[in-house]
Formats: C-alpha cells, sequence, structure tokens
C-alpha cells in the first residue's frame, strides 16, 4: 500500500505492508532515492514505578545507504553520529507532547537509513516515517505530525525540502514540525535572517505540515490498527484535601529570587505533610500530589495574577555579567552568567589539519568549527555520572555551534580549525544560550574577525485556553513547568539560531511571531552589556595560539612538496619545528608557535616549488661530480650542471681540482632547454 504526499515541487512516498510486519507499525519511506524503514512499536504493559513517557526513539545508520564501507579496524557501525543523535532528537520532540497524560507503556521508535543518495538530507524524511509509523500502530498517538525543511533560492523564495547543494546556497535552514492544527517543533539555522523573514516562513512550513498531517490521518484510518484504549488517570486521592491545606503556602513559596531557596521551602512544606507517614503508598500519592500543586499554583501565579516566581517582568532579562579574558595561556575565554546561569566558554585553535574529519554517510567530510557543550551534575547542586556526553549536550552544543557559524572568518581569511567548550558552571535555565554568550566573548578574546557577536535568550509561555503569557530569559522551573521553551540566537542583524519545543500540542504562527519580537528585544539587550566586556575581536590572536598562515602552490608541484614516502614534508616539519597540510587544491597551511619557523618553511617552500629562469643566481650545493663537470643543487629537487668548461676562467684537468661533493657553490644559471636540463656555470664567491 502507498502514499504519496507532495512536498513542494516534489513527493514524499510512504509504503507499508510489505516490510517489518511484526512490528506495531512499519513504513517505507523515501524522498529522492534517501529511504528508510521507520517502525513503532509499544510494550504490551505500563513500566513499573516510573512518572515519565518512556519514549525512545533511535536512528540506525547504515554505511552501505551511501556506498562506503565504515573507517577504522572494526568495520560496523558503532556508537549513533552526532547526525543520528539529533535526528533522533528532532524525530521525538515533536511527538512527545502527543501522547496521553500518564501513558507509561514503552514505545521504541526506529529509523533505518537504508538509502542516502548524497542529495536529500534523511531527517524530515525520518520524521514523516515516524509519524506514519505510529498512525498505523495501535499507540495511542493523538494525531498524525508532519515535518518539512524551508530553505530560500537567490530570488528570496523559499523551497520546500531543499537539497544539500540549496541548503549551502540558502540564507535558511528551518525544520518545523506540527500537527494540522499548530507548530510543535521548530530547528534553525540562518544567516542573520529577520524576525518577519522567519515568520513567513514558518507559514509555508505549516502549509505543507497540514497536507502531510491529513493524507498521513486519512492513511491511517483506511489501513491503520485500532487504537489502544486509555484508561482517564484517577484522580490522586489525596489531592482535594492536600490541596486545600497547602496550596497558598505552595503558592507563596515559589516567589523567591533564589532556586535554591525556592526548593528549600517547598521540601519544607512537602516534608511537613510527610512526616510520621509510613505507608508507601501513601507516601507516593502525597509526593505526586504536591507536584500537581506546585504546577497549579505555579500556572496561576503567571496566567492570573501576571507575576513571575523571582518577580521581573515578563519581558525583563535577569542580571548580566560578561568577561572576556579571564583564563590565562588559553587561546580565548569567555565568562557569561545571567542570573543563576554561568557559562565559561574557552577557545583552541589550530591548523586546518586538525579538523574533524567526519565518517558518516552524508557528503561533509570535513568539520573546521567544533562547539562541546558539557553539564556537570554540579551545575544545579547535584551528583551524579561524568563521562561521554548524553544527547542533550550534543544537542545543546549543536544549536551554540549553529548559531555561531554564520560570523566565522572563512578559510581564506583566517585559516585555522576552532573548537570551543562550553563548561556550565550553574544552570537554572538557559545554559545552551548562555553558551552562545560565552564562546562569542571567547573568540573575540580570541582575535577571530568575527562578522558580529551573537547572543541568544531562551523564551518560554504559560497558556491557558486563549490566556496566556509569554516569558523572556526563562529560569529552570519556567521551562519544566510552562508550555514552551523557545531559543532565538543572533546578531544585531537578524537571526542565526533558533530552536523551539512544546509541551502542549502547539501553537500558531502568529503567537511565534510575537515571541521572536519580544526576543530580538531582550537579545539587543544582552548584546550591549556583552559590548560592554569586549568591544570587537582582538586585533591579534592569542600568543599562545599557533601562527598559521598558507600559500597556494600549482597542484602538480604538490608531490615535490611531499617528497618520497613523506621523506620531504617530514624533514621540513622537523627542521622548522612546524605542521604543513596541503589541500588537493594546492593551498599549503604552515602553522606553528615560533613565527619564525613558519616563515623560513614557508620560504623553502616557495623556493621548492618556483620555476627556474635563466639568468637567475644561486648559491647550492654540488651533489655529484663527474669527468664532465658538477652537479648543483639549485632547489630541493632541482639540480643544474656546471660543465667543466665553466669551473673556472682557464682549463680544467679535473672536476675535483675546482670543487668536490658537499662545496657550496655561487652560480648563474645560464640555459634551460627543451628537456628542462639547466646549464650552470660557476661564480666567484
Amino acid at each position: 500500500m502507498r502514499l504519496e504526499i507532495p512536498v513542494g515541487e516534489r513527493s514524499i512516498t510512504l509504503e507499508t505492508g510489505k516490510l517489518a510486519k511484526q512490528a506495531g507499525g512499519s513504513v517505507m519511506v523515501s524522498f529522492g532515492d534517501t529511504t528508510l524503514l521507520s517502525v513503532a512499536t509499544r510494550s504490551n504493559s505500563p513500566r513499573p514505578g516510573v512518572d515519565f513517557l518512556p519514549l525512545s526513539v533511535d536512528i540506525e545508520e547504515r554505511m552501505s545507504a551511501a556506498g562506503k564501507i565504515p573507517g577504522g579496524f572494526i568495520k560496523r557501525e558503532g556508537r549513533p553520529s552526532e547526525r543520528a543523535i539529533l535526528t533522533a532528537r528532532l524525530t521525538d520532540r515533536p511527538l512527545r507532547p502527543l501522547f496521553p497524560k500518564g501513558y507509561r507503556n514503552d514505545i521504541q521508535v526506529v529509523g533505518t537509513v537504508f538509502v542516502a543518495d548524497q542529495a536529500n538530507p534523511y531527517d524530515v524524511v525520518s520524521m514523516v516515517g515516524s509519524s506514519a509509523a505510529l498512525a498505523l500502530s495501535d499507540i495511542p498517538l493523538a494525531e498524525p505530525i508532519g515535518a518539512v525543511r524551508v530553505g530560500r533560492g537567490p530570488d528570496g523564495g523559499f523551497i520546500l525540502n531543499p537539497t544539500y547543494e540549496q541548503i549551502e546556497e540558502s540564507d535558511l535552514d528551518l525544520v518545523v514540525a506540527g500537527t494540522r492544527d499548530a507548530i510543535t517543533m521548530v530547528e534553525a539555522g540562518a544567516n542573520e535572517v529577520t524576525e518577519d523573514v522567519m515568520v513567513d516562513a514558518l507559514l509555508a512550513a505549516h502549509e505543507a505540515i497540514r497536507v502531510q498531517a491529513e493524507a498521513i490521518a486519512g492513511w491511517a484510518a483506511e489501513l491503520g490498527k485500532a487504537k489502544e484504549e486509555v484508561a482517564a488517570v484517577e484522580e490522586n486521592p489525596l489531592l482535594s484535601d492536600l490541596r486545600a491545606d497547602h496550596y497558598d503556602a505552595v503558592k507563596d513559596g515559589l516567589i523567591n529570587e533564589s532556586r535554591t531557596d525556592r526548593h528549600e521551602v517547598i521540601n519544607d512544606i512537602r516534608n511537613a505533610a510527610l512526616e510520621g507517614k509510613e505507608d508507601e503508598a501513601e507516601i507516593r500519592n502525597i509526593k505526586d500530589a504536591f507536584r500537581t500543586i506546585e504546577k497549579e499554583a505555579f500556572r496561576d501565579l503567571y496566567v492570573n495574577d501576571k507575576k513571575r516566581t523571582d518577580l521581573r517582568d515578563f519581558t525583563q532579562v535577569r542580571p548580566i555579567e560578561a568577561e572576556a579574558g579571564i583564563l590565562p595561556r588559553v587561546h580565548g575565554s569567555g565568562l557569561f552568567t545571567r542570573g543563576e546561569t554561568q557559562v565559561l566558554s574557552s577557545l583552541a585553535l589550530a591548523d586546518l589539519g586538525l579538523s574533524q574529519r567526519l565518517d558518516t554517510m552524508e557528503p561533509q567530510t570535513l568539520k573546521r568549527y567544533m562547539h562541546h557543550y558539557n553539564f556537570p551534575p554540579y551545575s544545579t547542586g547535584e551528583t551524579g555520572r561524568l563521562g561521554s556526553p548524553r544527547r542533550r549536550e550534543i544537542g545543546h552544543g549543536a544549536l551554540a555551534e549553529r548559531a555561531l557559524m554564520p560570523v566565522l572568518p572563512n578559510e581564506e581569511n583566517f585559516p585555522y580549525a576552532l573548537r570551543i567548550i562550553s563548561d556550565v558552571l550553574e544552570s537554572n535555565g538557559s545554559s545552551s544560550m548562555a553558551s552562545v554568550c560565552g564562546s562569542t566573548l571567547s573568540l573575540m578574546d580570541g582575535g577571530v574577525p568575527i562578522k558580529a557577536p551573537v547572543a541568544g535568550v531562551a523564551m518560554g509561555l504559560v497558556k491557558e485556553g486563549d490566556d496566556y503569557v509569554i516569558l523572556t530569559d526563562i529560569q529552570g522551573l519556567e521551562d519544566h513547568m510552562g508550555d514552551m521553551d523557545f531559543k532565538v540566537a543572533g546578531t544585531r542583524d537578524g537571526i542565526t539560531a533558533l530552536q523551539m519545543d512544546m509541551k502542549i500540542t502547539g501553537v500558531s504562527a502568529e503567537l511565534l511571531k510575537e515571541a521572536l519580537g519580544q526576543a530580538q528585544d531582550a537579545r539587543l539587550e544582552i548584546l550591549d552589556i556583552m559590548r560592554e566586556a569586549i568591544a570587537e575581536p582582538r586585533s591579534e590572536t592569542s600568543d599562545f595560539a599557533p601562527r598559521v598562515e598558507a600559500t597556494k602552490v600549482p597542484t602538480d608541484k604538490i608531490g615535490m612538496i611531499i617528497g618520497p614516502g613523506g621523506k620531504t614534508i617530514n624533514g621540513m616539519q622537523d627542521q622548522f619545528g612546524v605542521n604543513i597540510s596541503i589541500e588537493d587544491d594546492g593551498t599549503v597551511y604552515v602553522s606553528g608557535v615560533d613565527g619564525v619557523g613558519v616563515k623560513n618553511a614557508l620560504g623553502m617552500i616557495a623556493n621548492m616549488t618556483k620555476d627556474v629562469e635563466a639568468g637567475e643566481i644561486y648559491t647550492g650545493k654540488v651533489v655529484k661530480t663527474t669527468n664532465f663537470g658538477a652537479f648543483v643543487e639549485l632547489l630541493p629537487g632541482k639540480d643544474g650542471l656546471i660543465h667543466i668548461s665553466r669551473l673556472a676562467p682557464g682549463r680544467v684537468e679535473n672536476v675535483e681540482d675546482v670543487v668536490t661533493q658537499g662545496d657550496m657553490v655561487k652560480v648563474r644559471v645560464l640555459e634551460i632547454d627543451k628537456q628542462k636540463r639547466i646549464s650552470l656555470e660557476k661564480l666567484e664567491d
């Protein structure tokens, strides 16, 4: 059974009924030749002891999808790539709010990439396939979603599901997901596009999403399984009495500028209610009731009383401190503190040879700029494991990386690989946007000539019916208890990155437009504060950063620089204390801490690759003598012959009476014949 859904000038194709028939729902989905198998399955009973929706989304990449074999020794796919993790997050985020409240059965969605055609990205294909697989299954998803990518052509018109090549040329890369009625997830990178352009793109995206969601819903009505019946969640038997006794105290306790003090007040109220209780079921009900009461009081405070817990105005940013250059010796550093959120970003510069090489299914094989985000447990005053980054950390790092990409100088103007590490030292909301600000400070402190500073702010929403409030610079509680986390980063001139997640079924583009306008005001305010810390990039890179210089050589001279078995290039690196990397187009990058060594290496490369011309004078080493003359090395790999008759003014009987191997002699180039043989004459020193 097959379904084709138009997306712009092309169509996305869904097929079911042939593959993976024992799964709850199974769909083969393709766009162009990019093809995935999306399946959705649930457990038969709830997972005991959990108070969250146990939904897992996994993306399985197969290197054969791009006609490749994995690198390394194992030759088998290992841990998910960063792209697979980000796609899993993109797929998970718009689906999660659409399951019934209190549903506790395990749900697993798996997307396996079988064909990656190198033209069409697979992420939005995965999102549509997962939606269709859930819609066909008996899993109680409220309604299907659609998903689309939006780019812009040279004429400013929107392109739906653009190719990699079109994305590269576009100033906008926007991924949107939603239901027939509302937008539920947004992820975007942009080259300083305006808020108006972003809103128009969201409207165009939702039109395409509506078509997809309606088509999948109709397909599921015809072919899908009956949905599992989910019993209504029973009200906590203790909720009514506990609400009557403690609601006002909880609501008053929420009003506190300090996150820690607020938690202590609420904990004291709850612990008083728990005092003397020994029955486990009763203790569990009391704790659950207090979570409900706290959320009700929070929403009442915001929607009806029009107050925030820290008594800020809804449009007010928390107090900010920005500092640049706080760490010695590192190539650049920035500390950004906003309220109880603090991020320290540090910059490392290296030659382009240390760019990240990607072994993936996608066309991109090299990554010059890397942003890594760390969220240790002590940042929230807790204990926990340290180790490899979680999906959330990878996602936040990718968002900050995307926010800064549009302002970085190109390789020609700044031939460095760049890595920024953002360590969250304190967290009470919006740490990813704080890492954008801290990273901007570190880049400017490191002398990276960025196009413009970038700042970010997280917006929130509390919505009850038609009444709502939009919150600027949300803290952790507002993220947890609210309905939206809407992160916006950009320069003074426009947006560079955007991410939105919803906890309700969605919002209108008009509401997002209002949030974008409010975010713009906050961003400009933050940029002004950052400018006070450092107004522009420093004029030079750190003394501890490597010096990187670039030169261009003819491609047919690359082999000469490398030498047999790398002998020549390795010798230069050892001699001058530098690193040398060569691109296929003949660009040569030379880096080293010692600027003199870099210049000497560049001079040697210039000499090696220049053409010898008649009339030029060189001082070279005699590398060989014969009975008819001496061969002199003019440049590495280039020798000329001094005939015996030109070794001295008079007659010379024996070459070695004048020169021997190893002597340094001054010579003039007399002639270069058609066979590129070089004739020399010896000059007096």
